[in-house]
């Protein structure tokens, strides 16, 4: 029997790329936003930046902070470009980011913002510990040690 191709709908709208160098990641969980319409509309044409956004566990709801989406020109009603969006997370998983956040110390950070299979919008988000100077001076060693070698290997084969 013959396999259907495969048609995906998965699309990146948004990367926060400083996320990796800035800090120092541990788990990762993929969560829901609530958006308007004019908001949805507005990332279809890829006008969103979650690079200067965070994520916070208040009054035990799971909200994204000042994450840019351009107002949509054709809406009749707009959205405000930096406001509160509300994550959707399962109660259990909400527990553990709470207790990442208050009690250990962490950060949760927008890694990325994307259209999954479906269509719908989904945010994944990583509790991170934040790298001193001298971290981030040993991953940028680590990283120009990892380019030259692969050079090296490169040139000998």
């Amino acid at each position: 029997m013959a396999k259907k191709p495969e048609k995906t709908n998965y699309k990146v709208i948004s990367e926060n790329r400083r996320a990796r160098y800035d800090y120092a990641l541990g788990d990762d969980i993929e969560c829901g936003i609530i958006l308007t319409g004019s908001e949805v509309k507005s990332l279809r044409t890829g006008q969103s930046n979650i690079a200067d956004s965070y994520a916070s566990v208040d009054d035990g709801e799971l909200w994204l902070t000042n994450a840019y989406i351009a107002p949509y020109e054709q809406a009749m009603f707009g959205h405000e470009e930096r406001r509160k969006r509300k994550l959707l997370v399962k109660s259990k998983e909400l527990a553990r980011l709470w207790n990442a956040t208050k009690r250990e110390g962490m950060t949760l950070v927008p890694l990325v913002m994307y259209f999954n299979d479906r269509g719908m919008v989904k945010v994944k988000i990583a509790t991170a510990k934040g790298k001193k100077n001298h971290d981030k001076r040993q991953t940028d060693a680590k990283r120009d040690w990892q380019r030259q070698k692969a050079r090296l290997l490169r040139h000998d084969v």
